[in-house]
C-alpha cells in the first residue's frame, strides 16, 4: 500500500526527532548533524524560496486574467482583507483570554528569570533594535512600502512580497483593460509558465519527507538547556492551548460555514501544515499552500493566487495569538500591571503590526516589542521580558506557523465559496510524478 505524502512527512519528522535524540548523546552526534544532515533540510527550504516569487507572479497574473471583469477581482479583494482582519482580532482575543485565565508568569521563580536573562540578553538586545527601526517610520510608511521603484529589485527578496503583489495586481488588472487579442499571447506565456511552477513544486514535495528528517534532527541537537523549558512551561502551554483553539475555530467556519468535512480539510492540508511546523515560514510552505488549496481543496486558482500571496503577508493568526499570550506573561513576570484598556491596546497593536511583517521566522519577535512598547514597557525591563521567551520561541514559532497557514486556507475556501469559485477537486497522484522523474 502507497503511503499518503502527510503520512509520509509525519514518519520522516518522527525518524529526525529520534535521530537528534540519539545523536546527541555522543560527542561527533552535532557537528555529524550539522555538518551532512542539516544541509538538506536547507536545501529544500532554499528550493521553496526560490520559487515563492516565480509563483506568485505566475498565479497572479493567471488569476486575475482568468476573471474577465475587474469587479470580480475587486471583490474579492475586499472580502479578502475584511477576513483576514476579523481572523486576526479573534486570534488575538483568544490569545489574551487564554493567557488571563493561567496566569502563566505568576509562575516564573526569580531564579529562573535572572538566569534567562543573562543567557539570552543579546538576542533581546538584536530584536529591541530591528522593532525600533520599525517604529521611527512615518504612519504611512506601510503604503509608501508597498510600492516598489523597481520590480527586478523587490523580486530579488521574499521580504519584498507586498511590493511583488502589488506591481502583479497592477500588470494583471492593466491586462484585462487592453484588448482581448492583444493581451492573448501575454496570458497564454503566464498560463505556462504556472503549469512549469506547478511541477516544480511536484518535484520539491518528492524530497520533503527527507528533508522534514533534516530540519528536525538539527533542531533537536541545537536545543540547549531543555530544563528551561521545564520553567516555561505554562507559558508554552498558554500559547499551544490558544493555537488549538484557533484550529478549532477554522474547522468550525469549515463545517458550518463552508459546508466540508474538517476531516477531509486537515487532510487536503496536512502536507503544508507539517511543511510549516519543520519550516517556521510561511513563504516557504506558501508553494505546497497553494497546490493543496488548488488541487485538495477545490478553490478554483483566481482565487487562491490572489488570497494566499497576500495571506502569507498579512494573515499571521498564529503570531498575533502568541503577541498577545507573550505580552502578558511578561508583564506578569515582571509585576508590570495592565488594566483594561492595555489590553485593547494589545489587540489594536497586535492587528496592525502583523500586517506587513515578514513572513520568515522570527519576525514575530520584532513584532512583540512594538507591542510591549506600546504598553509603556521600559527599554531594561523590555530586554529581560524578551529574554524570558527566547528559550521556547523556536518550537512556538513552529507551532504558530501551523495556524498561519491554516487560517489561509480557511479564508481562501471562504472567499472561494463566496463568489462561487469553490469546485470538486482534482487531486495529484504524488507517485505519479515520482514514477515520471525515474
Amino acid at each position: 500500500m502507497k503511503l499518503a505524502l502527510h503520512w509520509k512527512i509525519l514518519i520522516g519528522m518522527a525518524l529526525g526527532v529520534l535521530a537528534g535524540i540519539l545523536l546527541r548523546n555522543f560527542s561527533w552526534g552535532p557537528e555529524f548533524i550539522s555538518d551532512w544532515i542539516k544541509p538538506l533540510g536547507t536545501i529544500f527550504i532554499r528550493l521553496l524560496k526560490l520559487i515563492a516569487i516565480p509563483l506568485i507572479i505566475a498565479s497572479l497574473i493567471k488569476g486575475i486574467s482568468d476573471l474577465k471583469d475587474i469587479s470580480k477581482f475587486s471583490t474579492i479583494g475586499g472580502r479578502t482583507i475584511v477576513a483576514y482582519l476579523i481572523s486576526t482580532v479573534i486570534a488575538i482575543s483568544i490569545g489574551l483570554l487564554i493567557v488571563n485565565m493561567i496566569d502563566p508568569g505568576d509562575k516564573i521563580s526569580d531564579e529562573t528569570l535572572t538566569e534567562l536573562s543573562q543567557a539570552y540578553a543579546s538576542d533581546a538586545t538584536k530584536r529591541i533594535d530591528s522593532a525600533q527601526s520599525q517604529k521611527t517610520r512615518g504612519p504611512l510608511s506601510f503604503v509608501v512600502d508597498m510600492v516598489p521603484d523597481n520590480i527586478f529589485g523587490a523580486a530579488s527578496s521574499n521580504g519584498n512580497m507586498l511590493q511583488v503583489i502589488f506591481f502583479v495586481i497592477f500588470f494583471g488588472v492593466s491586462l484585462l483593460l487592453i484588448d482581448p487579442k492583444r493581451a492573448g499571447p501575454v496570458k497564454d506565456f503566464f498560463d505556462g509558465l504556472n503549469d512549469v511552477i506547478l511541477k516544480m513544486v511536484d518535484l520539491i514535495m518528492l524530497t520533503a519527507p527527507y528533508a522534514v528528517f533534516a530540519l528536525l534532527a538539527a533542531l533537536v541537537v541545537e536545543t540547549s538547556n531543555p530544563d528551561i523549558f521545564v520553567a516555561l512551561m505554562w507559558y508554552a502551554l498558554s500559547v499551544v492551548l490558544g493555537l488549538i483553539a484557533m484550529i478549532f475555530i477554522y474547522l468550525l467556519v469549515v463545517k458550518f460555514v463552508i459546508g466540508k468535512s474538517p476531516i477531509w480539510f486537515l487532510k487536503g492540508i496536512s502536507p503544508a501544515q507539517l511543511l510549516a511546523f519543520s519550516t517556521s515560514s510561511s513563504a516557504a510552505t506558501l508553494p505546497v499552500t497553494m497546490e493543496r488549496v488548488e488541487e485538495h481543496l477545490g478553490v478554483e486558482k483566481e482565487v487562491s493566487s490572489f488570497v494566499l500571496p497576500v495571506g502569507a503577508t498579512i494573515n499571521m493568526d498564529g503570531t498575533s495569538l502568541y503577541q498577545a499570550v507573550a505580552a502578558i506573561f511578561i508583564t506578569q513576570a515582571l509585576d508590570f500591571q495592565l488594566d483594561f484598556s492595555d489590553q485593547l491596546t494589545i489587540i489594536l497593536t497586535a492587528t496592525m503590526a502583523s500586517i506587513g511583517s515578514a513572513a520568515v521566522p522570527g519576525a514575530g519577535m520584532v513584532m512583540l516589542v512594538i507591542v510591549l512598547e506600546a504598553l509603556g514597557v521600559p527599554k531594561e525591563t523590555l530586554m529581560i521580558g524578551l529574554a524570558l521567551i527566547f528559550a521556547v520561541d523556536r518550537p512556538l514559532d513552529m507551532c504558530r506557523t501551523v495556524v498561519n497557514v491554516t487560517g489561509d486556507a480557511t479564508i481562501a475556501l471562504l472567499i472561494g465559496k463566496s463568489v462561487g469559485k469553490l469546485s470538486e477537486p482534482k487531486p495529484k497522484n504524488w507517485d505519479d510524478n515520482l514514477e515520471q522523474v525515474r
